[in-house]
């Protein structure tokens, strides 16, 4: 049986550590490390989910 590897959204590397997630309103995205998701977020706030717990003005 194979394993799906999946690949850092950022760089395209290889993830190899699962913890590196976020969920954005184009669906889950996959990070190889803490790096690429800190520069996605940086890149790309128009993507990212509003807090759960924020309050709507």
């Amino acid at each position: 049986m194979q394993s799906i590897k999946k690949e850092c959204t950022l760089c395209d590397l290889a993830v190899e550590i699962s913890g590196f997630k976020l969920e954005t309103k184009e669906g889950l995205q996959h990070f190889c490390c803490e790096g690429c998701l800190s520069i996605y977020r940086l890149l790309n706030p128009h993507k990212l989910l509003p807090p759960l717990n924020e309050k709507k003005k």
